[in-house]
């Protein structure tokens, strides 16, 4: 069984990113992966600093990170990119957590842009080697896209966040399946 754990780069206990998350998490899990969500409002992670190795719960998060076949990563859209706790997380994630890891993303914006957030969050992940798919979803006006239990509105983007979740899974058992042939045939 494959394993996808997805992290919220949001510190709020409401954040719509994070709910965001778990919709696509219980889909992942619905193709068959164990899943764990990463809320980094929850966690001790200092600012990032490339003199200590290990602060906080650096050494726990990044060895989740590492040991996932696959990771959904999602962010709140700040000032057009991704938010600081986000950035400082993947701070300390470097090409021992990601590479070759399947990766999805997701943002999800207070107004209508998203696109920025997405594609810095895409070539900072390929720049550690992580495997982005295709399908990355961004929601905006976020706050309305949720009823008061947690439900998306718009069926339409439910089916495009929970197709992230299962891409994710599916394209991580692939992966996993192709990485035991190759090592049974050394």
């Amino acid at each position: 069984m494959v394993r996808v754990v997805a992290v919220s780069g949001s510190r709020r206990e409401a954040s719509t990113t994070r709910l965001a998350l778990e919709h696509a998490l219980a889909a992942a899990e619905d193709a068959g992966a164990e899943t764990e969500l990463l809320h980094l409002g929850d966690v001790d992670l200092p600012l990032y600093h490339p003199s200590i190795d290990e602060q906080g719960d650096s050494e726990e998060l990044t060895r989740l990170v590492r040991e996932a076949d696959g990771v959904v990563l999602g962010s709140p859209v700040y000032h057009g990119s991704y938010s600081s706790t986000f950035r400082n997380f993947h701070d300390y994630c470097s090409f021992d957590e990601y590479r070759d890891t399947v990766v999805g993303l997701l943002a999800t914006a207070g107004g209508g842009s998203y696109g920025a957030t997405l594609e810095h969050m895409r070539s900072t992940v390929r720049g550690v080697h992580g495997w982005v798919v295709p399908h990355q979803v961004g929601i905006r006006g976020a706050s309305r896209e949720f009823d008061d239990d947690g439900a998306f509105v718009d069926p339409n983007l439910a089916d495009r966040v929970e197709k992230l979740g299962r891409v994710v899974a599916e394209e991580a058992e692939m992966r996993a399946a192709a990485t035991a042939r190759a090592n049974a045939d050394d």
